[in-house]
């Protein structure tokens, strides 16, 4: 067995229960190869068993109240702030994000959840005047919105938690249910808050967290009983996975191409470290990471300073590039 360095050994939630079967995927940490932790890899069967899970639990999320899901959102974000250190840990491990940075990162998703808590009891509607002609005098319209449906989520491994709560805490604030998988490089941190958020109350089978391969997790894109897709990663998959989505609306958020204007009159020493951190930091992997440069004058200290980027050992407190996460 490969040395490792952590033993998180996480099973996958579906329908309420966490399983522990199947095959075995070790999680290893990108720059040393050690091993952090252990899940299961998930089948189709399981895909289909979530789909009917979230479908059943709908018709309890779609009933509840705006305070009750405004309460279960606050205490995930509580739970997620209790738990910080220990989040930003997986993250670094598994992803080989720099020790600041993952909590950086932990911290938006505190703030993620807080922000959907308010945004719970938020769905308002209209109230419309009908009288544009005789026949509609004295009537009205009424606007209501109601939740969706069960959704679909696929996320990325740049960032494992914030970009899970980028789909999941809408949604529950929203009143959907949700079946999620996980980047393969990166499944331990979604299952570690997939905890959280059960402890907070969120319903059984509302959530499912699926560990799923590529040909398996088709069918969270094709099945009509999923009534959206969100899904973050490369412009080439988001939009195949599009043509393959049928009927269901479908949520891209894909690769950028971030450019930085520095105009003439620029401090020049400033906007070189600027470009430097953000085209170096986390190793580049992020979409708003500097790609293009677009100047008048150029500086020749853009280099030097890139030579000083820290790449030592994720957990020291000034590194600042990261290792690059292989692709699953």
């Amino acid at each position: 067995m490969p040395p490792a360095i952590e033993s998180i050994n996480l099973g996958f939630l579906l329908d309420g229960q966490w399983r522990n079967e199947g095959e075995r995927i070790e999680i290893f940490s990108p720059g040393t190869r050690l091993r952090v932790g252990v899940t299961h890899r998930a089948t189709s069967a399981d895909a289909e068993a979530a789909i009917r899970a979230a479908t059943r639990a709908f018709e309890v999320t779609r009933r509840m109240g705006g305070y009750e899901r405004q309460r279960i959102l606050r205490t995930i974000s509580s739970g997620i702030e209790k738990h910080s250190e220990e989040l930003a840990r997986i993250v670094a491990l598994e992803a080989g994000k720099p020790i600041k940075t993952a909590r950086t990162e932990v911290d938006r998703a505190v703030f993620t959840f807080s922000v959907a808590a308010e945004e719970a009891v938020r769905v308002g509607g209209e109230y419309l005047p009908l009288d544009w002609q005789a026949s509609t005098a004295g009537r009205w319209g009424i606007v209501r919105r109601f939740p969706l449906g069960p959704i679909a989520a696929i996320t990325p491994f740049n960032f494992p938690i914030n970009l899970v709560a980028h789909k999941v805490a809408p949604a529950i604030a929203a009143g959907c249910t949700i079946v999620l998988k996980p980047a393969p490089q990166t499944p331990l941190t979604a299952l570690r808050l997939t905890q959280i958020i059960e402890q907070a109350g969120w319903p059984a089978g509302a959530l499912n967290v699926l560990p799923l391969s590529n040909d398996d997790a088709g069918i969270l894109v094709s099945d009509d009983r999923l009534k959206l897709l969100s899904f973050t990663g490369s412009t080439a998959v988001g939009w195949a996975l599009k043509q393959k989505a049928g009927k269901k609306r479908v949520v891209l958020e894909l690769g950028g191409n971030a450019g930085v204007v520095i105009c003439a009159d620029a401090n020049l020493e400033y906007a070189a470290d600027r470009c430097v951190i953000g085209g170096f930091g986390y190793a580049g992997q992020s979409c708003i990471s500097v790609q293009r440069m677009h100047l008048r004058a150029a500086d020749s200290c853009g280099g030097e300073r890139s030579r000083k980027i820290c790449c030592g050992a994720r957990f020291a407190r000034a590194e600042a590039q990261g290792r690059q996460c292989p692709r699953g």
